[in-house]
């Protein structure tokens, strides 16, 4: 079985060298990844610049890993059209410095180059690490490895993204895995006005987070009650509730 790896924290990332090696025990792994932190970029693509792709050595990992001066969705992008020799039977992204839980995952460069992967066509996951003092990536790569395991022995459909955030915990101390939903995160004060030496204002972005909703099967709470959160995810954005209601407004067949 083959594995495309990339993430949004850069090739050099310890989550991803967490994630390489365990994945490694279950399949070919090939690491395709930006060649410094691409975080929240979202599904950013380049178009104005050429990409550059150079192949590197990846010390204690015996896998062949590019790093690529674009974003994570490039990444995936290049590895699939050009870089790999066959389609891989799945992309997996990760292990995120950082959750990406509720309406970050439409920020999350790791989340984005998962969706990419679906968008052509190959099943995808994306890991994420609660942030804390300290990250535990021997754990989250243990959690990644048992749900690779699930989703490679049941099948997925090449729409659908799995997003799994796990807690920032020891094996003793969680719960187990979840089955969520999205929850709303939003951010309040999401900007502070700063001063320059030289008297100039400058804006850095900050916020503080309000999550709401917050239900036991949201992946927020989840991750909150100790839970290892698995939420199916999909790239298609229609709001196929409000499509019959647009046709009673009067908007399909109006002659303008």
């Amino acid at each position: 079985m083959n594995f495309l790896l990339s993430n949004d924290d850069g090739i050099y990332a310890e989550g991803l060298y967490q994630l390489a090696a365990s994945l490694s025990k279950l399949g070919k792994v090939t690491i395709v990844a930006p060649d410094s932190e691409r975080s929240a970029t979202g599904h950013a693509i380049t178009i104005l610049n050429p990409l550059r792709v150079k192949e590197v050595k990846l010390p204690g990992l015996d896998v062949k890993a590019y790093a690529v001066d674009g974003t994570p969705a490039d990444c995936v992008k290049i590895a699939i059209d050009l870089l790999l020799e066959e389609k891989p039977d799945f992309v997996f992204t990760g292990i995120n410095r950082g959750a990406n839980l509720g309406t970050d995952v439409l920020y999350s460069g790791t989340v984005s180059a998962a969706i990419e992967g679906c968008i052509m066509g190959v099943p995808s996951a994306a890991f994420s690490l609660v942030f804390g003092e300290e990250m535990d990536y021997a754990f989250a790569g243990q959690v990644a490895g048992e749900v690779v395991k699930i989703i490679t022995s049941k099948g997925l459909t090449p729409n659908t993204l799995v997003n799994v955030n796990i807690p920032n915990i020891n094996s003793e101390k969680t719960n187990g895995m979840k089955v969520t939903r999205l929850g709303k995160r939003k951010y309040t004060k999401n900007y502070e006005k700063r001063e320059d030496p030289r008297g100039i204002t400058y804006y850095w972005l900050a916020g503080e987070i309000i999550d709401e909703d917050m239900d036991v099967d949201i992946d927020m709470e989840a991750t909150n009650n100790n839970f290892v959160s698995i939420t199916p995810l999909q790239y298609d954005l229609t709001d196929n509730t409000m499509l019959d209601t647009f046709k009673l407004w009067g908007l399909e067949g109006n002659p303008l």
